[in-house]
């Protein structure tokens, strides 16, 4: 029975990380784009280095690896080459890049329905229509939100500190924020959501890792706005999830968990 409960979720995953590709595009993908310009010390002049939701000019055009963050999404690009043959070649990486964004979506909101439906199946709380969206937020809140608050989603060029303290602190963070939610949100003891508060605020008492030198090529608004729309797209991909989970769990699942 757990099998098609799982099951369920998975595919309620799946959908939502098909549905929200084009919603990256539209939002994300164009900044990082942007962005990509500073680090290769270019800079904005005027129409001929316009961007369209991740399209480039021929004289920028740009290859693509994609890689999604849980904040909102992020796409590494490379330059390729210019004029006509380089325009060919950047329409060819512009599918490949899409390809890459479409599959991490899936493998990655698959993997959060999965996550959400266990959390919940180990709970002893069902997820319906009605409460998906608070699901959704409560997973939002936790695996990027709480993260965000000492590590704001980052654009290329932008430093960073070493890369396993920073996994640590994430881990941290995201583990302690999961269960104080639960302590506060699913248990009635006044004890245990007095301590549900305090795990909430134990992980940002340990200041998060960054570099020493913060100067970067990108510029500050540019920043500001990427991790805006990377956790504005977050919070619309979790909560998704949490409805089509449940949904999915009202139609095919619920019965047999």
């Amino acid at each position: 029975m757990f099998v098609r409960y799982l099951l369920a979720a998975l595919v309620a995953g799946l959908f939502v990380g098909v549905v929200m590709t084009p919603v990256q595009y539209a939002r994300v993908v164009p900044l990082i784009v942007h962005a990509e310009q500073y680090e290769d010390g270019a800079h904005d002049t005027g129409p001929a280095h316009h961007h369209d939701a991740g399209l480039v000019s021929s004289a920028h055009a740009h290859s693509a690896g994609a890689a999604f963050d849980p904040q909102g999404g992020a796409i590494i690009l490379a330059h390729s080459p210019a004029g006509a043959e380089g325009e060919e070649a950047g329409a060819a990486l512009f599918e490949s890049r899409a390809l890459g964004t479409l599959t991490a979506n899936i493998v990655t909101g698959g993997g959060f329905a999965l996550m959400l439906a266990a959390v919940a199946l180990l709970a002893g709380r069902g997820i319906t229509v009605r409460n998906g969206a608070l699901w959704g937020l409560a997973g939002f809140a936790a695996v990027s939100l709480a993260p965000a608050l000492g590590l704001p989603p980052e654009l290329p060029a932008m430093p960073a500190a070493d890369l396993s303290a920073r996994q640590a602190w994430w881990i941290m963070t995201v583990g302690l924020t999961a269960v104080g939610l639960y302590c506060l949100l699913l248990r009635r003891e006044p004890m245990l959501r007095a301590g549900g508060v305090a795990l909430l605020v134990v992980p940002h008492l340990f200041a998060a890792p960054h570099p020493a030198d913060l100067s970067s090529p990108i510029p500050p608004t540019l920043a500001a706005e990427f991790a805006v729309a990377s956790l504005a797209t977050g919070a619309i991909f979790w909560v998704l999830i949490g409805l089509a989970v449940g949904f999915a769990m009202e139609r095919f699942g619920a019965a047999e968990a």
